[in-house]
């Protein structure tokens, strides 16, 4: 029995190690993040293990704390620097790390840390409606403004500018001329939630 005892310990410790580890970066409510811990949930080789956010309050961290992954809140000055950060990640062995509604710009420290490691996903068609300042409900105002006949996701990676690192994804929906803002969110949070995870998860199988 305490051979048995040793070996499923082994075992278990074995496949936690084999694991690739994904950080999430957030701002805000979370549901992005949250839809990809419970995608992972059901993976056994790639798990969530941990978010990261610059905002004390963001909501993101209840629904991580809710699914038992572990959250850390940084400021300013640290997402400025990245050291900090950098060392966070080390220590946690993360492999890849995911934006998921972040809204500061990632340090060049953790840029060269993590080279094509780092991937965001934009509410938009990129190259269109991106750059500093463009999220969110902006995003999707201008689209309507501009009477745009679609609109949709982008995932990209990550590199020294807002929105301009190279194009990994693009899914796309119709825009109607009686679509509002919010009609337009409902439609490309959908797309998000279908396919980010499936994303990841392809980009972590072919590393």
């Amino acid at each position: 029995m305490q051979c048995f005892a040793h070996f499923s310990l082994f075992c278990a410790l074995k496949s936690r190690v084999m694991k690739k580890n994904i950080a999430i970066f957030a701002s805000g409510s979370g549901s992005n993040a949250e839809n990809i811990i419970r995608y992972f949930q059901k993976s056994g080789s790639v798990q969530v293990s941990l978010v990261l956010s610059n905002k004390s309050d963001a909501y993101v961290l209840e629904r991580a704390h809710r699914l038992g992954v572990p959250c850390n809140v940084f400021p300013k000055e640290d997402w400025i620097a990245g050291d900090e950060i950098l060392a966070v990640l080390q220590e946690a062995r993360i492999d890849f790390i995911v934006l998921a509604g972040f809204l500061f710009r990632v340090p060049d420290l953790l840029l060269h840390a993590y080279p094509y490691k780092i991937i965001n996903i934009h509410p938009a068609l990129l190259p269109k409606y991106g750059g500093k300042g463009m999220y969110g409900d902006r995003v999707h105002q201008a689209v309507v403004a501009a009477g745009e006949k679609e609109s949709g996701i982008t995932i990209h990676y990550i590199n020294e500018h807002y929105d301009e690192g190279d194009i990994i994804f693009q899914a796309t929906c119709a825009v109607l001329p009686t679509d509002s803002p919010d009609d337009v969110a409902k439609k490309v949070h959908a797309l998000e939630y279908e396919h980010f995870p499936l994303v990841i998860e392809k980009l972590l199988n072919e590393k």
